[in-house]
């Protein structure tokens, strides 16, 4: 389920990072969505979606922290 735009991403993506973010978090998730199709490449506990989940929100914390108001700033 790659995500073809912003607008397709959770919610929870949306309502919290900065655009930028939200492009960094797709494109890696997108990626990591068709590298981890096979199972032997991820965790044996881990789905496909989760997999891809993981990895976005890692690419986008090498450019992101969260701010002493929780807010995504750009590092």
């Amino acid at each position: 389920m790659p995500y073809t735009s912003n607008e397709e991403l959770p919610v929870g993506v949306r309502h919290k990072l900065p655009i930028e973010a939200q492009n960094i978090y797709r494109e890696a998730f997108n990626h990591a969505w068709e590298f981890y199709k096979d199972p032997h490449k991820r965790h044996k506990d881990r789905t496909q979606e989760e997999t891809a989940h993981s990895v976005a929100w890692s690419a986008v914390e090498k450019k992101y922290n969260k701010d002493e108001h929780h807010e995504w700033v750009k590092i």
